[in-house]
């Protein structure tokens, strides 16, 4: 009976520990883009509930409105809404992310240039986030599992979560 507790026990520990895993290739273009300081997906679910860690969603509108990150601000990135920071404290903790961290590092960056001192980028962004089954909610704030894919070509590095290519 304990050999084979321990037999399930240890599948179901395989099998959760598989959930989190990152494509190697996907975490190789990461790492070739990434150069601002980043926080894991775990680390960043962990403060979800934390009021004073602020959570900023740097995709465009159409990509927000189909999921994002439970209480995520929407700032945008072509215009950049720096009224959405309003009465955040340049001494806050801030979690920036996008599709996969591009466009979030480069926000992350005007950031720090204007004073904000503990930014940090989503590692593997929304795509990661959404592949890991973790929580979104849509433009009701409905839980949602989908993801705006952003293109065919970004849209690749999606592997489990139901993509979106347009705003539905």
């Amino acid at each position: 009976m304990k050999q084979a507790l321990f037999i399930v026990f240890s599948l179901i520990g395989i099998f959760v520990l598989g959930q989190n895993e990152i494509d190697p290739d996907y975490k190789t273009m990461l790492e070739k883009k990434y150069h601002f300081p980043t926080i894991s997906q775990d680390s960043a679910q962990g403060l979800l509930n934390d009021d004073t860690v602020h959570f900023l969603d740097t995709r465009e509108k159409g990509e927000y409105n189909v999921s994002h990150l439970p209480g995520a601000l929407y700032t945008g990135y072509d215009n950049f809404s720096w009224s959405a920071l309003k009465g955040i404290d340049t001494n806050a903790t801030i979690i920036v992310y996008c599709s996969i961290g591009v466009r979030s590092q480069n926000i992350a960056e005007k950031l720090a240039e204007k004073g904000y001192q503990n930014v940090y980028n989503l590692y593997g962004g929304i795509f990661l986030w959404a592949d890991q089954g973790r929580p979104m909610k849509d433009k009701s704030g409905k839980t949602t599992k989908k993801v705006h894919a952003y293109n065919k070509f970004w849209g690749r590095w999606v592997k489990k979560a139901p993509k979106v290519y347009e705003e539905e």
